[in-house]
């Protein structure tokens, strides 16, 4: 995938990241925008980083999503909107997981 935006902020709020993923083009016939939530945890043990991905932010993802493609006239594109989960535990490799269409 390629990196089109960090941190991207729009009046709706931010994106951690905005990627065009063109390996979709086969089998959707156009390349895909993914709207990517990064979230960070230092442990696990009581719910995985993704689940802090609530309903609120799912909304507002949208409506970022709304906004970027808009300013951008991006038309024809696929939309989706993925979560990177990271578990980050002291003296340990960080825990890494890339969920794909999260909601």
């Amino acid at each position: 995938m390629k990196i089109l935006a960090r941190n991207y902020r729009c009046p709706a709020g931010e994106a951690d990241l905005i990627a065009l993923d063109p390996s979709t083009r086969k089998e959707l016939g156009a390349e895909t925008i993914a709207f990517v939530e990064v979230k960070t945890r230092a442990s696990d043990r009581y719910a995985p980083p993704e689940s802090a991905v609530n309903a609120d932010k799912r909304r507002r993802m949208k409506k970022i999503a709304d906004y970027y493609l808009a300013a951008r006239k991006a038309e024809g594109f696929n939309v989706r909107f993925d979560i990177v989960s990271i578990v980050v535990r002291e003296g340990e490799p960080p825990q890494i997981k890339y969920i794909t269409n999260a909601f």
